[in-house]
Order: structure tokens, then sequence, then C-alpha cells
């Protein structure tokens, strides 16, 4: 079994105290715990799940239905691209497919170097500005060819 740090252990318990329910501190919880350990693995969703006192089926529901916890290991770069209806509209195939060609990997699948993975995401709320995607924690929008190869260079 994977143990969580003193560290985190400490944050979930502080956080614990701004809610009046333990459950409401299990989505703070899974994001520190994959901080700590880079990705969601089924021994780090149980840790979570003892630590914020909640039975370990709620924190692997929590887990697997948001696209922001990664539950295999990622690249330093995680591309979250959104190809629901709108971006779709607005040309968010034509940048996968360039996204993919770019990096030489399908959507789902990590660099051989390590350094990007490349997911599809449902909605990121940019409807009215896409295509649009989220690398790590920094949102882009109105996305073109172009655009793409100067962010991704970037990096």
């Amino acid at each position: 079994m994977i143990k969580l740090s003193d560290k985190t252990i400490a944050a979930i318990e502080e956080n614990a105290t701004r809610y009046p329910d333990r459950n409401s501190v299990l989505m703070f919880g899974l994001w520190k715990a994959q901080e700590e350990l880079g990705h969601l693995s089924p021994e780090a969703i149980e840790a979570v799940a003892e630590a914020v006192r909640v039975p370990r089926a709620k924190a692997q529901g929590v887990a697997t239905y948001h696209s922001l916890y990664w539950k295999k290991p990622v690249g330093e770069n995680v591309i979250m691209l959104c190809t629901n209806v709108a971006c779709t509209l607005m040309g968010a195939e034509t940048i996968l497919e360039h996204i993919e060609n770019r990096l030489g990997i399908k959507e789902g699948h990590t660099t051989p170097d390590g350094k990007f993975t490349l997911q599809e995401v449902e909605c990121i709320g940019s409807c009215g500005y896409g295509p649009a995607m989220v690398i790590n924690e920094t949102f882009y929008f109105d996305l073109t060819i172009n655009k793409i190869d100067d962010i991704l260079a970037k990096l």
C-alpha cells in the first residue's frame, strides 16, 4: 500500500476543517496525492480514501470521473484538448491531428522522452473561444496550427 507523505496528510486535514463534511475534501485530497505521486494508481486512491475517511469506492468514483485526475503516469506537459461539439466545429479535430503528427503520438499516449501526454477532454468551458486546450495549468484558446507550433516550441 502507498503511504501519503506527512505533508499531504497535513494539507488534507487542514483543508477538511473548512467543511462540515469530510466528503468535501475528497477532490482536494486526490489532487494533493496526484501532485505528490505524479498520478493516481489504485493504491494511491485507496490511501486518499483512508486519509479522507471515505469509502474506497467513493474515492475511485470521483477519481475516474474527472479528467484532471491521471490514473497512469503522464508526461511533464499534459495537453488536454477540448473536442466537444463547439471546439470540434471550430477545428479541434484538425488541431488534434496536427499535435499527434507533430509529437509522433496518438491521443491518450505519452512521447517516448516523457515530455508530453496528449488527451482529448470533453469540455474545458471555452465554447465561444475554441478550439481550446489546457497544458498543465495554462489555458490556450482560439487555436490555430501556427499557435500550436509556437506553444509546443516554447515547451
